[in-house]
């Protein structure tokens, strides 16, 4: 069982395929197991490396805080164990603000940036409004199992579409993540990590060709995050899937392969830096009840709530 090391912090990882390298960095909470959907498109054309974050699943235990800093140092940890000088990365969430740390602090360990659900912190962050439901719901996710907190986030997660038409995605995803659920300690550390990441003002020094991936309708971080992303760094390209929430990995399966081409020639993805919208590949209907039409209209609006202009 491999594990790497930075300081006390012991890292379990591990790889699929053969090929360049692609290191995949989960989400907060979350081990490498949550990159179930993603792996088996992404290694047909690379090596995929995959660890769980410090405080998470097989790795290490944490009695002290730490910031993404230290977790891109982890980052490099598992890069230097795997034995790879340089790798795409790829993150999504609290793992895309670890990969823009690993990026601008070590831009000679990354080939190409996938920045997913992401944000560059501080002032610039536009945030779910206080009255939210998904504000609403990380206040009472402290007090559930760890079964109950993930179906009761799953309003919040995934988009509309997918909750009314494709339930077995939801159904899979919240399995594999309950295999090793996210423990109440190690997500008061990756909060607070997460709270004081503040990448901003560097981010026009990434020199990392980059790709910015967001879906349409993230409450936990709104869409206007990735339009700050794609404006502050240079070249971005700006990918907006519609009928897709904060998983819209699971929402929108064919962003895997976009991001493969993206990681493979840097062909430019889907409708590239414009944001214009795709035609979604699933069937359109009336999928939106009541109950739901009262509930988006209580959602924050994406343009509100904060950022940097």
């Amino acid at each position: 069982m491999p594990f790497a090391s930075n300081g006390a912090a012991k890292l379990h990882w591990e790889s699929f395929g053969t090929g360049p390298a692609v290191l995949l960095i989960a989400g907060q909470g979350m081990t490498g197991a949550a990159w179930w959907s993603s792996i088996p498109i992404l290694q047909r054309s690379f090596r995929v490396i995959v660890y769980d974050h410090r405080d998470t699943g097989r790795s290490s235990r944490s009695t002290f805080p730490y910031s993404v800093v230290q977790l891109a140092q982890d980052a490099v940890a598992v890069l230097d164990a795997a034995e790879e000088d340089r790798a795409h990365v790829y993150g999504v969430s609290l793992g895309s603000l670890v990969a823009q740390e690993l990026a601008l602090r070590y831009p000679d360990r990354v080939r190409r940036l996938v920045l997913g659900a992401s944000s560059a912190g501080g002032f610039a962050a536009y945030k779910p409004s206080a009255s939210s439901f998904a504000q609403t719901f990380l206040v009472r996710a402290g007090a559930m199992g760890a079964e109950e907190a993930q179906w009761a986030a799953v309003p919040y997660t995934y988009a509309r579409r997918t909750r009314r038409s494709h339930p077995e995605r939801i159904a899979e995803d919240i399995e594999h993540r309950l295999a090793a659920p996210p423990e109440a300690l190690a997500y008061l550390h990756q909060a607070a990590a997460v709270a004081a990441h503040d990448a901003y003002e560097r981010l026009n020094t990434l020199v990392a060709p980059t790709l910015v991936v967001h879906g349409e309708e993230d409450v936990f971080i709104p869409p206007a995050n990735a339009v700050v992303l794609a404006e502050r760094i240079p070249g971005a390209q700006l990918r907006l899937w519609p009928d897709a929430a904060h998983m819209y990995m699971i929402d929108q399966p064919r962003a895997d392969e976009e991001i493969t081409d993206f990681l493979a020639a840097g062909v430019p993805v889907g409708a590239g830096s414009t944001g214009q919208r795709e035609p979604s590949p699933w069937p359109v209907g009336d999928l939106e009840g009541p109950d739901e039409a009262a509930g988006r209209a209580r959602e924050p609006d994406s343009n509100n709530g904060g950022g940097r202009r």
